[in-house]
């Protein structure tokens, strides 16, 4: 498990980067359109201030959070696109002072969760520590979205390691989303992070194995990219179905994109 501080420090790094990435943008970078479909940059960002709004309730009211399942339900194709859309219609500046604000408050929130405190979510409830590993994850995956749309190139840091993670603990929740029964064992993944550092999970003997460079597999389970445009390699069948529906964000089965588009997006077909 990640050390509270740790990630929590991580998040804020990962949200720091995107927002000197957004931050000095004329208003119509913000209209630019990103990968995934129907949505601009500023759906993305309005993305993040709406689920970091919905973290902050689930961390500091678990009952109010409830009548957000219950529009998630009433909504299920249609929520999400719904609130990145009211976002995304402010004006670039009220957009962006709200997602500063909003992740500030949610930072502090999590740093002062009692220790062994659940929250729930749209998934399976959460610690203090795997919501922000979560949000350290869907603030990765839009910022990619974000720097395909600019046409700028992030390098990969260490951080990449906190979605590995999250990524390797929702391979159950992958297959169940599909209908599928996980397998009874687990899996080995291994995996070469930014620096050369080889990051390993999973017992050393399993015969199912994944394995190839962690940047590819932070894109595979964001559904940031077709599995046939990344360099990972499965061993065994098992092991390989999951390469096909991994998933590492909360919601419905993801679309993903059709092979050959670098960086698909996540459920509903482009922003998990």
């Amino acid at each position: 498990m990640s050390e509270p501080a740790a990630v929590l420090d991580d998040l804020r790094s990962e949200s720091d980067e995107l927002d000197r990435l957004v931050a000095g943008l004329a208003p119509r970078a913000w209209a630019a359109a990103t990968p995934a479909a129907g949505w601009s940059v500023a759906h993305q960002i309005a993305h993040l201030v709406w689920t970091d709004r919905a973290a902050l309730t689930a961390v500091t009211d678990p009952d109010a959070f409830a009548a957000e399942i219950d529009k998630a339900l009433a909504a299920p194709d249609s929520f999400v696109d719904d609130g990145a859309a009211e976002g995304a219609a402010l004006p670039p500046a009220d957009l962006l002072d709200r997602w500063r604000e909003g992740r500030e408050r949610l930072l502090t929130a999590l740093r002062e969760a009692p220790p062994g405190a659940r929250f729930p979510w749209y998934g399976p409830p959460m610690s203090a520590p795997t919501m922000a590993t979560a949000r350290l994850m869907e603030t990765w995956a839009h910022g990619q979205d974000v720097a395909d749309a600019l046409g700028v190139v992030r390098k990969p840091t260490a951080r990449l390691a906190q979605i590995v993670r999250i990524g390797v603990r929702t391979r159950d929740f992958a297959y169940g989303v599909h209908g599928l029964t996980p397998p009874a064992e687990p899996f080995r993944v291994e995996l070469t992070g930014p620096g050369g550092e080889l990051w390993t999970h999973g017992p050393k003997d399993a015969a199912q194995r994944v394995t190839g460079p962690a940047l590819d597999f932070c894109l595979l389970v964001t559904q940031r990219a077709h599995r046939a445009d990344l360099s990972l390699h499965a061993t065994g069948p098992d092991a390989d179905r999951w390469l096909d529906i991994a998933q590492a964000f909360a919601g419905p089965p993801g679309k993903g994109r059709e092979p050959g588009v670098r960086r698909p997006g996540g459920d509903g077909g482009g922003r998990g």
